[in-house]
C-alpha cells in the first residue's frame, strides 16, 4: 500500500489512494484486526507529476505574500509541502520495515499520511478557488532531500522530518495564516487552521518514536537529537519558535536552542 502511493505520480491520485489505504487500515483496527506489515522496496525518489518544475531553494521565485500573486504562490508552496510529507509518512513505514515496532508506530504514520492527503486536497481547492492549481508554479527540489539523507538511519529520519522540519511549520503557520485573514480569505484561513491543529500530533509522533527508540537502544534523547540533526540537518534551527505547540508535541526548548 505505501509503495503503491509512493510510485503514483499525480498528487491528487496520490492522495486518494493514500486516503483510501489509510481508511482500509483503521476499518480494520477497528474491527480487532490487523493488516500484516509486509515487506515491499520503496522508491529512493517518490513518483512526481510533470508540473511543478523543481528547482534549487535560491532559484525559486520570490514573491511578496501582500500581493494576491503572492499569496497564490504561497499556497503553492504549501501544497508542495503537503504532498511531500504525504510520501514521507508512507515512506517511513516500508523503508525501516526490518526494524520491529509496536503496532502503534503504524497506527501515527498510516494517521499521519491520511491527514496530510487532506491538508494537500484543502490547500488545492485553495489554489483552484484563485483559478490557480499545484503545477502552476516551480516549487522546492529540496524538499526530498532529508529522506534521501536518512535512508539507512530510522533515528535520524525521525530527528530530521517530523520534529525538525514539521516543526517548523509550528513556527511559521500562524504568521501565515494571518496574512489571509488580513486579506478576507476564509477558505485559505480555513484551510490552514486544520493543518496548524493536526500538525501538532505529526510532531508528537515523531518525538514519541524517537524517544522510544532511545529508550530501546539507551540513549540519552537530547544528546542524540543534537548529534543526529548536526550530522544530517543543513545550517541552524531558526527562532522564532513556537515554544508552546513544540512542548505540545512533546519536544522542550534544550532541545531546539542550542542548534539554532
Amino acid at each position: 500500500m505505501a509503495v503503491d502511493v509512493l510510485s503514483t505520480a499525480d498528487g491528487r491520485e496520490k492522495t486518494a489512494k493514500s486516503l483510501a489505504y489509510a481508511a482500509q487500515w483503521f476499518a480494520a483496527r477497528e474491527a480487532g484486526e490487523t493488516l500484516p506489515v509486509g515487506r515491499c522496496s520503496p522508491p529512493l525518489r517518490p513518483s512526481r507529476p510533470a508540473q511543478p518544475a523543481l528547482l534549487e531553494p535560491r532559484d525559486v521565485p520570490k514573491r511578496k505574500p501582500g500581493s494576491p500573486a503572492g499569496r497564490i504562490a504561497l499556497l503553492h508552496a504549501v501544497a508542495h509541502i503537503e504532498l511531500n510529507a504525504v510520501d514521507l509518512h508512507w515512506d517511513i513505514i516500508p523503508r525501516f520495515a526490518d526494524i520491529k515496532m509496536p503496532i502503534g508506530f503504524y497506527d501515527d504514520w498510516v494517521k499521519a499520511a491520511s491527514e496530510e492527503s487532506k491538508h494537500f486536497n484543502l490547500v488545492c481547492d485553495c489554489l483552484e478557488t484563485l483559478e490557480s492549481y499545484y503545477g502552476a508554479l516551480p516549487a522546492h527540489a529540496g524538499m526530498w532531500r532529508a529522506a534521501e539523507d536518512t535512508v539507512n538511519d530510522f533515528m535520524g529520519r525521525l530527528a530530521v522530518v517530523p520534529m525538525v522540519l514539521e516543526a517548523r511549520g509550528l513556527d511559521v503557520t500562524p504568521g501565515m495564516i494571518k496574512i489571509f485573514r488580513n486579506a478576507g480569505m476564509t477558505h485559505a484561513v480555513d484551510a490552514l487552521e486544520v493543518i496548524y491543529s493536526e500538525e501538532v500530533g505529526h510532531v508528537a509522533y515523531g518525538s514519541k518514536w524517537f524517544h522510544f527508540l532511545c529508550g530501546r537502544h539507551e540513549m540519552d534523547p537530547k544528546e542524540a537529537f543534537h548529534q543526529l540533526v548536526q550530522r544530517y540537518f543543513k545550517g541552524k534551527l531558526k527562532p522564532p519558535f513556537n515554544d508552546e505547540k513544540r512542548a505540545e508535541a512533546g519536544i522542550p526548548p534544550d532541545f531546539y536552542w542550542p542548534l539554532s
